[in-house]
């Protein structure tokens, strides 16, 4: 389920982080097997678990 909101995301791609807003606008830097890297603007980065989290991809 989460997998899908994933799927579309590419390295370079500006995204969210659903339960940490304080985070701020991140990044992705890479994927690979399901983990997300991503550098965020406050909290630098953050390997996610895509199988776990949808990130919010953010187009402006």
């Amino acid at each position: 389920m989460t997998t899908d909101l994933n799927a579309i995301l590419e390295p370079g791609m500006l995204v969210r982080h659903p339960g940490a807003a304080d985070w701020g606008l991140g990044q992705v830097q890479s994927i690979i097997d399901g983990r997300i890297t991503v550098n965020f603007e406050n909290v630098g980065k953050q390997v996610i678990d895509g199988t776990r989290i949808g990130l919010l991809p953010v187009f402006e």
